[in-house]
């Protein structure tokens, strides 16, 4: 599993971004999902998973009814759509994958293998 994020960007409050984390490896149907960001001076956080088999979901609580995980098995791909963006929601923001995890999504130590970050900037 080699996850790879990209889509980040500056954008102003209430825009949109879409996050995408591209999985080079043969596996990423049998993996379970997740976005986390950090702040700069504070740790690192969920914001959202999706399960490798059912694709059910869920979200941290500061960004329900803002973001959507979706998931393309066929293109080894997960999505993180950002809408009504916040200042703060400015973070790193990251993906990880978790095999075969049904549950806990939102518990960082249950995840096997994390990406690199892409940077989300929200201007005031």
């Amino acid at each position: 599993v080699q996850l790879q994020a990209s889509g980040g960007g500056l954008v102003q409050a209430g825009g949109s971004l879409r996050l995408s984390c591209v999985d080079s490896g043969r596996t990423f149907s049998t993996y379970s999902m997740g976005w986390f960001r950090q702040a700069p001076g504070k740790e690192r956080e969920f914001v959202a998973g999706i399960t490798w088999s059912d694709f059910s979901t869920v979200y941290a609580d500061s960004v329900k009814g803002r973001f959507t995980i979706s998931r393309n098995n066929a293109e080894n791909t997960v999505y993180l759509q950002m809408n009504s963006l916040e200042p703060e929601d400015t973070a790193v923001y990251s993906c990880a994958a978790a095999r075969r995890r049904q549950f806990g999504l939102d518990y960082l130590p249950n995840y096997d293998y994390w990406g690199q970050g892409t940077q989300v900037t929200v201007s005031s």
